[in-house]
């Protein structure tokens, strides 16, 4: 097992081999999903981070995490099949249960708190976007990406895995749209930090908003960073 990152590493790769460090992208903003694949001494210095103070606390986060008792899971061992699946079953099925419930919570707070809290129209606006354009995402993988992939998992061709590439042209064009509606959301919230005049169901949307995220980012990490990836290098 890796001893230590360095800012050669990037935050791609960092997630995969220590997954609890997106707690800590997620707090300096630092993409570990679509923009990823960048070293992490480029985005902090493009960020004007700290970077010393940022691998610190990387590191000492790191070592602490391996003295615990945890299981992890290689992905770039696990069969694509079984890649998909779990996609499917924890990811997708979490967005078909929450999108819709969540998105009542978000048009509540903007009937009530709009007039007081304008930036509640855009955070309106964003996550009805955000929504369909999802539920259209995962209508795509599961019927027609997901499928040619367990199919070339069976029986490897070039004429399959073309077809393949094609079916994904746009998928993580539209991962970089979903990625960047996040971001803005979590910009005009203020990192999903509900005001001081908050309700309950304001902190609740703000909450929920929050795990929302983080499912997607990992959700998009799994796919962009070990699925796709493992296919593009088979093709090249």
């Amino acid at each position: 097992m890796m001893t230590e990152f360095t800012i050669d590493h990037k935050p791609a790769e960092i997630v995969k081999v220590f997954p609890k460090a997106s707690d800590l992208f997620k707090r300096h903003r630092i993409d570990f999903c679509c923009g990823g694949d960048r070293p992490l001494g480029d985005v902090c210095k493009e960020r004007n981070l700290d970077e010393n103070a940022v691998m610190g606390a990387l590191n000492d986060a790191y070592r602490a995490w391996q003295k615990e008792e945890h299981e992890t899971v290689d992905w770039d061992r696990v069969p694509a099949s079984e890649i998909i699946d779990h996609i499917v079953h924890t990811h997708h099925a979490y967005l078909n249960e929450e999108l819709p419930a969540l998105g009542k919570f978000v048009s509540k707070i903007f009937r009530v708190h709009g007039k007081n809290h304008p930036h509640l129209k855009e955070l309106h606006r964003l996550y009805n976007d955000f929504k369909v354009d999802m539920e259209e995402h995962t209508v795509k993988e599961e019927e027609e990406v997901f499928p040619l992939i367990k199919q070339y998992e069976e029986n490897p061709n070039d004429e399959l895995l073309q077809r393949i590439h094609e079916a994904n042209g746009g998928l993580e064009d539209e991962h970089d749209a979903a990625g960047n509606i996040l971001k803005r959301m979590r910009e005009i919230t203020n990192g999903f930090e509900p005001p001081a005049d908050a309700c309950n169901s304001y902190r609740i949307t703000y909450a929920r908003l929050a795990e929302l995220e983080a499912d997607t980012f990992q959700h998009i990490h799994l796919e962009n960073h070990v699925l796709f990836k493992n296919l593009a290098r088979v093709n090249g």
